[in-house]
């Protein structure tokens, strides 16, 4: 690895700031063909081999530690975002990816298409026309196909029969919703299930299982590519002239850099990359708005059988719920094992916590003794859902649903009371929880029009003929399931178009 200061008198072919999915796909892409490009990463490229930073990502087992050091070390990010959506201003750390990787790092390994109907121009149910912009994708799912398919090669994805045996508790959740008319399907993964693999949902893992974006792109481009990559580097301002990025001013420790590059490929996440479009005076008004974060519930299912259930996994999804009545909401699949009963009391308003915590061998057993699915249900584009910079630098988000957001949530929630009926679950109610950002997107939309969107159809910021913003902030709507392969196939057809 050379100086960081060696670093700045390079003129690369490509600067990625950011090595989420979006950010590593893209570079790796680039790289394989022969570019010299330079990773820029704001958190640590952790190697995954301290047991404290596999495990450590719950601060509440670990006491004694600083909540910021643990988390950070465990690939989280471990800043506070300030919540101005209502009459009180409320702080709160998001379950996001920090570090190599990104939030891919920590995810579940679910990884799955949007839905064609998603890419199609939107026939709007009566209830989602409250929506401030048309939830419309310049691009087709046609479009998309050929990537999606090589997103899935590159990443290892499994399904079907190339999936391990569904454990008995997933089997007979299976076997359930079979018997109800529902479509159940295993969930693609990208996971080489070692032995003693153990999902490794919320947590970095050592063993060479989970197919992350740093294990599968960032580290072949730098070991077998010539990439290099920065971390720890905080991406200060994107200087321009005469139309075009002529310089990445950001800080290492203690030091200044400008680094140059002929493309720029920003790819910090939907919170932070139209905070530094914003202090680099790059975009319209757009930029920050039309935030979207999925509607996601959980429901925990108590096993029948005597044993507790292997719940680490998952393994199992239906899209019946896609679209009912013309209205559309999204899908359920396996949600994976339940955080510890001290982080789900964390969800609990202050002053009922103390009567909550008299329920902590309630909520063990519910940790221990269930599979928990979760519904996702799709976001829509509202110009005052945004995020923004406060004078201190800190994220700031302001986000409220709306009417027909609520009877759509109310509606799913509905759907699966009937579909739950003779089983033993419980409801865990987070889709009114702005805290749950895991799947946030919208910020910088892409579209035709720029008065509409603050990126064209192939993510190129209007009016800066380099600069490209490959996360997840382009996306016009949110569909109605995990991002992640559509972020991803996303950035190769954005690299492939500039290769």
């Amino acid at each position: 690895m050379k100086p960081t200061s060696a670093l700045a008198h390079t003129e690369w072919d490509a600067i990625v700031i950011g090595t989420g999915v979006g950010g590593s796909t893209f570079g790796h892409a680039l790289a394989k063909a022969g570019k010299r490009v330079l990773f820029c990463e704001r958190g640590r490229n952790e190697t995954a081999d301290d047991e404290t930073a596999i495990r450590g990502v719950y601060p509440e087992e670990h006491p004694g530690d600083s909540l910021a050091e643990l988390l950070a070390r465990g690939g989280r990010w471990h800043e506070e975002i300030i919540d101005e959506s209502g009459p009180r201003t409320r702080r709160f750390v998001p379950f996001l990816g920090t570090g190599a990787g990104g939030s891919s790092a920590l995810y579940g390994m679910a990884l799955e298409r949007f839905a064609p109907e998603d890419f199609s121009p939107r026939l709007n149910h009566p209830a989602e026309t409250e929506s401030s912009l048309e939830a419309t994708w310049p691009v087709s799912y046609a479009d998309f196909r050929p990537y999606y398919e090589a997103a899935e090669r590159l990443y290892r994805v499994r399904g079907g029969g190339d999936l391990p045996k569904l454990t008995p508790g997933s089997a007979e959740l299976f076997e359930h919703f079979t018997a109800r008319g529902l479509h159940p399907y295993r969930l693609p993964q990208a996971c080489e299930f070692v032995k003693g693999c153990e999902g490794c949902q919320s947590f970095l893992c050592k063993r060479e299982c989970k197919n992350d974006s740093a294990r599968m792109c960032l580290t072949p481009s730098v070991r077998e590519h010539g990439s290099m990559l920065i971390d720890s580097c905080t991406v200060v301002r994107l200087v321009t002239q005469s139309a075009r990025v002529t310089g990445v001013e950001c800080r290492v420790g203690d030091e200044a850099l400008t680094l140059r590059g002929r493309l720029i490929i920003l790819a910090a996440g939907a919170l932070h990359s139209p905070l530094l479009l914003r202090r680099s005076g790059l975009g319209s008004d757009l930029v920050g708005r039309n935030l979207m974060r999925h509607f996601v519930d959980l429901y925990p299912i108590e096993a029948t059988s005597a044993e507790a259930p292997d719940n680490r996994f998952k393994e199992l999804a239906f899209n019946d719920f896609y679209r009912v009545d013309g209205v559309r909401l999204g899908s359920v699949q396996s949600f994976g094992r339940l955080p510890p009963p001290e982080v789900i009391l964390k969800s609990v308003p202050k002053w009922l916590r103390g009567l909550a915590s008299l329920g902590r061998p309630f909520l063990r057993r519910l940790v221990d003794r269930s599979i928990t699915l979760a519904t996702i249900a799709e976001d829509l584009p509202y110009l005052d859902n945004r995020v923004w910079a406060g004078p201190d630098g800190a994220v700031h988000l302001s986000y409220r649903l709306r009417g027909q957001d609520r009877a759509r949530i109310a509606k799913l929630r509905g759907l699966m009371k009937r579909t739950l009926k003779g089983r033993s679950w419980r409801l865990l109610k987070q889709a009114e929880n702005n805290e749950r950002l895991a799947h946030v997107c919208g910020t910088c939309r892409f579209g035709r029009d720029p008065k509409t969107s603050v990126l064209d159809p192939m993510n190129r910021v209007h009016d800066v003929d380099n600069l490209y913003v490959v996360d997840s902030s382009f996306f016009p709507s949110s569909g109605g399931t995990n991002p992640s392969l559509t972020i991803a196939a996303n950035a190769l057809r954005v690299a492939e178009h500039l290769k």
